[in-house]
């Protein structure tokens, strides 16, 4: 870059009047007493940690691991108490169905057994109420065939003493009805 008088200008980083200051951690006057610095930081960070931070971190760690076996061991002593309480209810079940298939059975031998004694008993009665109806049939019947022959006998007294004029007599006329009821 050129100025109006001809000269060249070049730029400066440092001020003027101080000289080049580095990064403090490099230079070579400071580095030792920067490692004891360190060196008691260090030691006293590791005191106060060991001493008051690392104790109740490992107690916390200790109480959270029994807060935590103690919830494991109840969480394992509940699960062993609703198995057992799951094979109970299984196995209450497994009886109350059996004592329900046993009852079951047990009633349908007893209806079974009643129907069948029921059957019996209406098939009684009605043999005893068919004999006793072919009994009125029976009575009837010669009832009414008695009917008949006297009817025959009437209506062939009537034929006869048409076709004749003549009554016929009786004991004849009951001889001729006789003989045809029988053929």
């Amino acid at each position: 870059m050129a100025t109006e008088q001809g000269h060249a200008t070049t730029a400066h980083t440092e001020a003027e009047g101080h000289g080049r200051a580095g990064f403090p951690p490099f230079e070579k006057e400071t580095f030792a007493s920067q490692l004891v610095s360190f060196a008691i930081a260090f030691a006293l960070l590791y005191f106060v940690v060991s001493r008051f931070a690392l104790p109740r971190v490992g107690s916390l760690i200790a109480t959270r691991e029994g807060i935590i076996d103690g919830d494991l061991a109840e969480a394992q002593k509940l699960k062993d108490e609703s198995d057992e309480a799951l094979k109970a209810y299984e196995s209450d079940l497994a009886a109350a169905r059996a004592r329900a298939q046993a009852i079951g059975a047990e009633t349908r031998e007893k209806l079974s057994a009643q129907s069948e004694a029921e059957r019996k008993a209406l098939e009684t009665s009605l043999a005893d109420k068919l004999a006793e109806a072919e009994k009125t049939i029976d009575a009837m019947r010669e009832k009414a065939m008695g009917n008949v022959k006297s009817i025959a006998a009437d209506a062939t007294s009537a034929i006869v003493e048409r076709l004749t004029g003549v009554a016929p007599d009786a004991k004849s006329v009951d001889s001729a009805v006789d003989a045809s009821l029988k053929v």
